[in-house]
């Protein structure tokens, strides 16, 4: 008998709790008193992030260590493959079992953003200046409901990848900057026919691209060009997918089709993973390529520098198509988040902001992206030099693969040639004047999720046949109608119900 009353008396205090969250009832007290924040209890800090190439590190980092000692915590990383990550997190989702704070993607935020599953931050963050200072207030509102914010945005920049080209092919062969398609056409050619490395063989390519998920990778100021909507296009209040705009794309797809058959398009083309057009571009094999410019100007062009020491490269306004339309390829910017869970503890929450608050400060986030004095870099006669500490530990992992400021420059490191991060800076520039946004960036759609993946695959594959000639241009209209069929229309039908809900 004691055992039930102790259960149920347990039982009522866990429901009362989750009620009060639920209501959102407490209210926010500034974590600083008179000698600053109350650190003196040390938490243990369950944080969960994505990861890429290389994998991320042990928890006995050099930085990790540096952010305890900061924060009075014990920082725990769990790394997930960012192909992995809504895998791994639905099934949190089913246990009950996540983690402290954590990243999460637009759908699987979107899907829980309503059960109180995560930490409202919005009424706190008067408490932590560096997280509206660092933080645009309109990143802070997207997919987010009116008056909470659910979740902080995970920062990428939106009109971000530029078309770069080997100026020193132009030069040697006498041709112009393009600056429409036909151009662009007619200097991919050259490159393929006019041996621009002079090793006096036709080995070398005009352009390439490249495909993510059935998407196109590498070839958006293409698409834009032809009038093409980044996924999907608002046209008389209505979300139209780019896949059923069948004027568009035969043009579209007769332009690459030609460049296929004169030699300007990468023969190989169709075999081409997300980066194989950035390997092709990097060992001179094709002569166009395009590129998140901070990862050009610090990866791959100093590895065609070293190889081809002569190279120069140089960035091409996104090309006018017929109608004199022109676009950079632009994300939905920060429709990722870091969450914060609900359900822990208020104190620990609290210092999860700080420990945020911190990252994004001036201070923090120089730690979180160059490392740390004396270990990854030093500083010598006023200059600073990269250690070899930095590419052995990666020190930057939390502020690529987690959060950061809003930083177009987050590649680009305080020992890097000013040069360089002038001639980056430059880049970005320019492509923030020819923004070519997805008008249904914000809507998640329940069919896109289950039907869109086999309907794309189909309609890419009759895609490729046409551009390279294995199908006629006509059969555009046929894979569009597939598309519709195979999942299209209903997913075009949510996405615009969606659309109009969330622009009353």
């Amino acid at each position: 008998m004691k055992k039930k009353i102790a259960t149920l008396a347990l039982s009522s205090l866990l429901i009362a709790s989750l009620v009060g969250c639920g209501k959102g009832d407490d209210t926010p007290k500034s974590t600083a008193g008179a000698a600053g924040p109350d650190l003196s209890k040390k938490l243990t800090i369950d944080l969960m992030t994505y990861s890429a190439a290389g994998g991320g590190w042990s928890n006995s980092n050099a930085v990790i260590e540096k952010l305890n000692e900061k924060l009075n915590i014990d920082l725990k990383i769990q790394w997930v493959p960012l192909d992995a990550v809504a895998q791994k997190e639905n099934v949190m989702a089913a246990s009950n079992s996540f983690p402290d704070v954590f990243y999460v993607q637009q759908n699987e935020f979107v899907k829980w953003r309503d059960k109180n599953v995560f930490m409202d931050v919005k009424p706190y963050l008067n408490n932590y200046p560096n997280l509206t200072s660092k933080i645009t207030q309109d990143a802070l509102k997207l997919n987010n409901p009116k008056d909470k914010y659910f979740g902080l945005p995970y920062y990428i920049q939106d009109t971000r990848d530029s078309m770069a080209i080997r100026k020193d092919w132009l030069d040697k062969l006498g041709l112009k900057m393009p600056t429409t398609v036909d151009e662009f056409a007619q200097v991919a050619k050259a490159f393929a026919t006019q041996d621009p490395d002079g090793n006096g063989k036709q080995d070398t390519s005009g352009f390439s691209f490249g495909f993510v998920n059935n998407r196109f990778s590498g070839l958006e100021p293409i698409q834009a060009a032809f009038g093409l909507g980044n996924e999907w296009l608002l046209k008389d209040g209505q979300l139209i997918n780019y896949r059923t705009q069948t004027k568009e794309l035969k043009q579209f797809v007769t332009f690459l089709n030609k460049m296929y058959q004169d030699g300007g398009l990468d023969k190989d083309f169709a075999t081409n993973k997300a980066n194989d057009h950035k390997d092709k571009f990097s060992s001179s094999k094709i002569g166009i390529a395009e590129y998140v410019p901070g990862e050009l100007m610090s990866t791959s062009f100093p590895a065609l520098k070293k190889a081809q020491p002569t190279a120069e490269i140089a960035q091409i306004v996104p090309p006018k198509g017929p109608d004199g339309k022109q676009g950079s390829q632009t994300n939905p910017m920060t429709l990722a988040k870091i969450v914060i869970n609900n359900a822990i503890d208020k104190e620990k929450q609290q210092r999860i902001l700080m420990l945020l608050d911190y990252m994004v400060s001036d201070e923090g986030y120089d730690l979180i992206k160059n490392g740390i004095e004396g270990v990854h870099y030093k500083s010598d006669n006023g200059k600073f030099v990269k250690l070899d500490a930095y590419d052995k530990e990666r020190p930057q992992l939390l502020s690529t693969w987690f959060f950061r400021q809003f930083d177009p420059l987050i590649q680009m490191h305080k020992w890097d040639d000013q040069t360089v991060v002038k001639q980056l800076q430059t880049w970005i520039d320019t492509n923030a004047k020819y923004p070519w946004p997805n008008a249904g960036a914000e809507v998640v759609s329940d069919s896109q999720a289950k039907l869109g993946p086999t309907a794309e695959q189909k309609w890419m594959a009759a895609i490729i046949k046409i551009i390279m000639g294995q199908a006629p241009i006509d059969a555009v209209d046929q894979a569009a109608a597939e598309y519709l069929k195979n999942g299209g229309e209903q997913i075009a039908k949510e996405y615009n119900e969606q659309y109009k809900q969330l622009h009353q």
